[in-house]
């Protein structure tokens, strides 16, 4: 949001080095962060303790192929996988309907990216273009980390994928924010 209002790249940059001791600080701190921070560098140091999440993961998002095991046939769920439902729900994807499946919801979220974007260029006004700007990189932002935890790229956050995962909040949030977009889209198509 602030490189779109037109903030000096200096300026972020200069706030995130900044702040860069005080996160060293955060992350030291506690060693339940640290251990999480390294399970992601390397979950076969402690597979049974804090690597579990991350390699149970890894293999359901392996054990799909590229077509998947089929429907309600995946195995990780059934108590390997924890959180099945709601953080790791995109390796329950990927173990059931393989990489098309998954590049199916990858696509699903680009569109929606896309047309959020497309929504804030032609916004009638400044508030419309940051609203439209905000409500989309949260969805995507999102689904980004969702992604990238489960395939191991990230610590595990406990973010849901948005639309997907099961869970009341996000859902209603979610919705909320798509249907101000709409708004700002529908506002954007009657000034034209």
């Amino acid at each position: 949001m602030v490189f779109v209002a037109g903030l000096s790249y200096r300026y972020v940059v200069g706030a995130a080095l900044g702040l860069a001791p005080a996160l060293f600080l955060v992350l030291s701190s506690a060693p339940y962060r640290m251990r999480r921070l390294l399970a992601v560098l390397d979950p076969w140091a402690d597979p049974l303790g804090d690597g579990f999440q991350v390699i149970q993961s890894q293999i359901a998002v392996g054990t799909g192929g590229l077509v998947g095991l089929g429907l309600m046939r995946g195995l990780q769920k059934l108590h390997f996988l924890p959180e099945p439902h709601t953080d790791f729900i995109y390796a329950v994807i990927a173990e059931e309907t393989g990489l098309l499946g998954a590049t199916v919801i990858l696509l699903c979220f680009a569109i929606i990216t896309w047309r959020g974007l497309l929504v804030a260029c032609h916004a009638p006004d400044r508030f419309g273009a940051f609203l439209a700007i905000g409500l989309t990189t949260m969805v995507a932002m999102q689904a980004f980390i969702n992604m990238s935890v489960v395939l191991g790229l990230l610590p595990t956050t406990g973010i849901p994928l948005p639309f997907v995962s099961a869970g009341g909040s996000s859902l209603l949030i979610g919705l909320i924010g798509m249907g101000i977009l709409l708004n700002v889209s529908q506002h954007a198509a009657l000034r034209r």
